[in-house]
């Protein structure tokens, strides 16, 4: 009797326009594979512009060729008009908004809080990605389920929304939920909101925001989905960003070094705390008995992480000349156009196509590098 092949899921981590790392390490999947047409993956979550990316490969999931194809058209293409209004009225109007909204319930009651306006990016998933194919491709076992996770801002639970099969049960954890539901554009748009960056999105009842937030076991979503590997593609090497030499302290940190650790806090370290927890449980499983495992609620999970070989900060300071003069001049006076903290930030919010093309070849060139690795774990 054949055994059946283990569920896989893709889970793709937030961070604005490092996103477009991940479609360079998809496009190496499409070669990898000896049918470069067909989708690897049973479940596909991502957060933030990982939503993004997984909602496309889930939509398109009858030809991940394709889908992929379409990716890379989009983010070697991008603008910043594209995913946000951008000159210095709109920027000046944007920051009196989010200067007034701390006033909410005051003189303000009900203002926008968000430095940009995303009403562009809208209208290009709208024009991008059909979620009405989502039931087709359940249906016809092309895929078991979507999910993309974002963060309730009044009652502060990390909720993870999924389309999936009819067997697929909810579930309630400490701040964490999954909800299944019929997934639309505003889930992606709340799960893409960066905090006072872009406005929050009104889903039912509530307001929700980037699902990165808060965020503490970014693997659990999949895990609950059904998932019995794992397919993590990441969008910061930890390692090279630690060994830069330290240089003398000539000013207390600006803006943007503080927004750039609490970008990467809420993008990167929850995934890599959760991946080693996982790394350890599968340590620990290795010498459980098959009734032991069941007792204590463990189940041995394969998982292969692709991180990037760069230093996002260094390329998008050699980039931001290429974004509009308003958010030029914007960056330069909070302090986002210098390595070592600054650009930081600016790699999550350079939406501009030599930028994206930049980290795609290097998601390519990561992933190619693993090559047998990759074809092993996908067909294994």
């Amino acid at each position: 009797m054949q055994q059946r092949q283990k569920r896989t899921a893709l889970v793709l981590s937030g961070g604005g326009a490092r996103g477009s790392y991940q479609v360079g390490t998809l496009k190496a999947i499409a070669h990898i594979q000896p049918d470069g047409g067909m989708n690897p993956f049973d479940i596909i979550c991502g957060t933030s512009a990982g939503a993004l990316n997984a909602s496309m490969l889930a939509c398109e999931s009858d030809h991940y060729g394709h889908a992929v194809k379409r990716l890379e058209t989009l983010w070697q293409n991008l603008q910043s008009d594209q995913i946000h209004k951008v000159g210095y009225t709109q920027l000046l109007k944007s920051t009196l908004r989010l200067f007034f909204s701390f006033f909410h319930d005051g003189i303000a009651s009900g203002a926008a809080s968000a430095l940009l306006d995303n009403e562009p990016l809208r209208k290009l998933l709208s024009t991008e990605i059909n979620f009405d194919k989502l039931d087709e491709h359940i249906n016809n076992g092309r895929l078991r389920a979507l999910c993309i996770t974002a963060l309730a801002y009044n009652s502060g639970h990390n909720i993870s929304f999924f389309q999936g099969s009819p067997n697929i049960k909810g579930w309630r954890r400490n701040q964490r939920l999954g909800v299944g539901t019929r997934l639309t554009h505003d889930h992606l748009m709340a799960s893409s909101a960066l905090p006072t960056i872009f406005p929050p999105v009104k889903i039912d009842h509530e307001y929700f925001g980037d699902g990165a937030i808060r965020q503490r076991a970014p693997l659990s979503a999949a895990l609950h989905l059904g998932a019995e590997k794992l397919f993590v593609v990441g969008v910061s090497y930890h390692e090279k960003e630690q060994e830069e030499s330290q240089k003398p302290i000539i000013h207390t940190p600006t803006f943007a070094q503080i927004a750039g650790h609490l970008l990467n806090s809420s993008f990167i370290d929850a995934m890599d705390e959760d991946i080693e927890m996982l790394e350890k449980f599968n340590f620990i499983s290795r010498y459980l008995s098959s009734d032991q495992l069941t007792a204590a609620n463990i189940r041995p999970i394969d998982v292969l992480t692709i991180t990037p070989s760069i230093k996002f900060d260094e390329i998008a300071a050699k980039h931001i000349s290429t974004l509009p003069l308003s958010m030029r001049t914007f960056f330069k006076t909070i302090g986002a156009t210098s390595t070592g903290g600054g650009a930081s930030m600016a790699s999550y919010l350079l939406f501009e196509a030599e930028f994206c093309k930049e980290l795609m070849e290097a998601g390519y060139r990561d992933a190619m590098d693993r090559e047998e690795e990759i074809r092993t774990f996908l067909s294994a």
